[in-house]
């Protein structure tokens, strides 16, 4: 009924706009009753603090989980094979995220039972459920980032190296380990990416001494790689070889 109120309300209001007619709006005032009971203003706080790590999801999917290595990986292997947009972006995403949240279980389960139980339990307070979700995040990042990568953000920020890694603030760690993610991730993708030239190569090579030099030779090479790739059954390696990574 709503819906539909609303529809007949449009209907009658935009032959009016259209014809240049007055149209009285008329006036909304919404007012809140005060609240002067503290659980009401807690549940209110836990909501907006909800509301913000949402519109963050995003970000810190980027730059706090194994989102970029895989991103990266898979998008440097549809190159090497050469088949342009395919799989789609959408797809890469999708495998990427679902990757990321097999990868990051751990984690998730941590910080759920550690910060977010207690929390809405009111058992403790939302400064200790932050440092509490911090924690599993900060350990899994620190594990995959190179001790220079920290050094460098230290040395930019004008800080001297802490006597237990878990002491470094989030602004160290983040961008350290996001570095480090994109090392290692073009190193895996230029170990993925060195069949798929040596074939190009050679079908090059071959054309050239056949003087079909006209003919481009990765209308020849593409069927040959996806041959060579579903053959070598690729993408259980890949992904297998994105889970080594993770588990050093």
């Amino acid at each position: 009924m709503k819906r539909i109120s609303l529809i007949v309300f449009m209907l009658i209001l935009l032959p009016a706009v259209a014809f240049g007619a007055s149209v009285v709006s008329p006036s909304l005032n919404i007012t809140l009753p005060p609240v002067n009971n503290p659980k009401t203003v807690a549940e209110s706080i836990k909501l907006l603090v909800i509301l913000t790590v949402l519109a963050l999801a995003p970000s810190i999917l980027i730059m706090m989980t194994s989102f970029t290595r895989i991103i990266i990986v898979l998008a440097i292997l549809r190159q090497a094979l050469g088949t342009q947009q395919m799989p789609p972006n959408q797809i890469l995403i999708g495998i990427a995220l679902f990757l990321t949240i097999f990868i990051m279980t751990p984690q998730i389960n941590a910080i759920y039972k550690q910060a977010y139980l207690p929390l809405e339990r009111n058992q403790i307070g939302l400064e200790d459920a932050y440092y509490r979700a911090v924690k599993p995040l900060k350990a899994f990042m620190l594990k995959q980032t190179r001790q220079k990568d920290l050094a460098l953000f230290l040395r930019i920020a004008h800080k001297k190296n802490p006597k237990n890694p878990q002491e470094l603030s989030m602004g160290i760690v983040v961008p350290a380990f996001l570095i480090s993610e994109l090392k290692t991730a073009f190193e895996i993708g230029f170990i993925i990416y060195i069949p798929f030239l040596i074939i190009d190569m050679i079908v090059s090579s071959i054309l050239m001494s056949m003087g079909m030099m006209m003919l481009p030779p990765i209308m020849i090479s593409l069927p040959f790689k996806l041959l060579i790739f579903i053959l070598a059954d690729g993408w259980n390696l890949v992904v297998m070889s994105l889970f080594k990574s993770f588990m050093r």
